[in-house]
């Protein structure tokens, strides 16, 4: 029996999957899960890169332990994020996508090439964290200086396993620098931001084989977890999908990129897929949700809370994608400024959350609706929503859409599924 390995982590946590093909079914296990979180470093958001690779590697030998002839692995995580690289050591700290450095900068990126222009060369969404305004953050510090690579999380740990930096096309595209015609690096964005060109290497796509770690080959997957969970998401229709986790991600396979007016003013993407367009919007996602829990009843289990919030009255709700919630220090204080009315009890807290997430789901899919000019009527959601029944009922209640919640690893799947394709290639 032939075995792959999928490592997907989250910024909450990671977890290593076994997959392998019975009877024409995947069949998967998870051998290890570990902790992940951003840490406080000179007043900064920062990644523990250490830590990570430290994981990955002891996951790998659970792997072994527990089953003979892994043939392959690969590494998925969030995008935007990455290491700078002065050949073989690394420029510390490796910065969070939630740290504020990019705000002093982003004006600045938008005199040299105004974002109209950036989103039509690109198709990518605004984001105060976009790869882009970290590099440009990066430079404007001098951490460019005598930098000779930069490589997304993924293809960092993937590099620590095998000596190989890598270049994964769906990840690269997270970051507002590639080209929606060419699928390349844009050298018109790097000229403007005078940013080292020879950083911005040739894309490669999902399936390439990269190297070796102790026998084991090292191939890409849809390296941004996004990428992945939708190559894992069993559809019978062309419909649109959730991915969700931290954030949020809702969008629908499309043919081409769109990078028309309407597009970018309601601030839509267009990633990378496998052999097609994600066209998807960033919303906010259990982020809301998992840090009222760490503020306001760690311990509780989640369904403890789910049935408080049921049984909760409260009806206000807030802009679940608003500023104020996207790192602030009280998760519970931001509730309260954001609401006429103070919740009393947690399930008051976690309701308002619950209603507030279906209720950003349910203006995106119109927006979607309209900007694609189609018709849908259902939605897809994976990923740790989708365990959710409460948040799905909100859901199917506030879209008027069917809602058909999958509750699998989507994203392990869909990095098993690029694996097993490459080694029956």
């Amino acid at each position: 029996m032939r075995h792959c390995l999928a490592i997907d982590i989250g910024a909450s946590s990671g977890r290593h999957i076994i997959g392998w093909m019975e009877n024409g079914e995947m069949k998967t296990e998870e051998v290890y899960r570990f902790p992940n979180g951003v840490s406080e470093f000179d007043g900064h958001l920062t990644w523990d890169i250490d830590a990570l690779t430290d994981h990955v590697k002891t996951g790998i030998e659970k792997a072994r332990e527990s089953f003979e002839n892994v043939v392959s692995l690969s590494v998925d995580t969030w995008g935007v994020d990455y290491v700078l690289m002065k050949g073989n050591e690394e420029v510390r700290p490796c910065y969070a996508y939630r740290d504020s450095r990019t705000e002093a900068v982003i004006d600045q990126v938008h005199e040299r090439m105004d974002f109209s222009e950036l989103y039509r060369r690109t198709g990518i969404q605004f984001q105060p964290f976009n790869t882009l305004y970290q590099l440009y953050a990066d430079k404007q510090a001098g951490r460019l200086e005598g930098v000779t690579d930069f490589l997304m999380i993924p293809e960092y740990l993937m590099y620590k396993l095998c000596g190989v930096k890598s270049h994964e096309y769906t990840n690269a595209t997270t970051g507002g620098m590639v080209s929606a015609e060419t699928g390349e690096y844009d050298p018109e964005i790097i000229k403007a931001l005078d940013l080292p060109e020879h950083l911005f290497h040739k894309l490669q796509k999902p399936g390439t084989v990269i190297g070796e770690y102790d026998g084991i080959k090292l191939v890409l997957c849809a390296t941004h977890d996004t990428g992945s969970a939708v190559e894992g998401i069993p559809m019978d229709e062309d419909a649109p999908y959730i991915s969700s986790g931290t954030w949020s991600l809702l969008g629908v396979k499309t043919p081409k990129s769109l990078t028309d007016a309407a597009s970018r003013e309601a601030n839509w993407s267009n990633e990378g897929g496998v052999g097609y367009n994600r066209y998807q919007k960033n919303i906010m996602g259990m982020w809301l949700v998992n840090r009222l829990r760490a503020e306001l009843c760690p311990d509780k289990p989640f369904g403890e809370i789910v049935a408080e919030a049921e049984a909760s009255p409260f009806e206000e709700t807030v802009d679940a994608n608003a500023q104020c919630f996207l790192a602030p220090e009280s998760m519970r204080a931001a509730f309260d400024g954001a609401l006429s009315t103070k919740p009393e009890t947690v399930g008051d807290y976690f309701r308002c959350a619950y209603k507030s997430l279906a209720q950003s789901y349910r203006d995106a899919v119109r927006e979607l609706e309209h900007n694609t000019g189609k018709h849908y009527d259902s939605i897809y959601i994976v990923g740790g929503g989708a365990k959710n029944a409460f948040l799905n009922r909100l859901t199917e209640e506030a879209s008027g859409k069917k809602v058909i919640a999958l509750p699998i690893e989507a994203t392990a799947i869909g990095n098993l599924k690029i694996q097993i394709q490459a080694d029956q290639s």
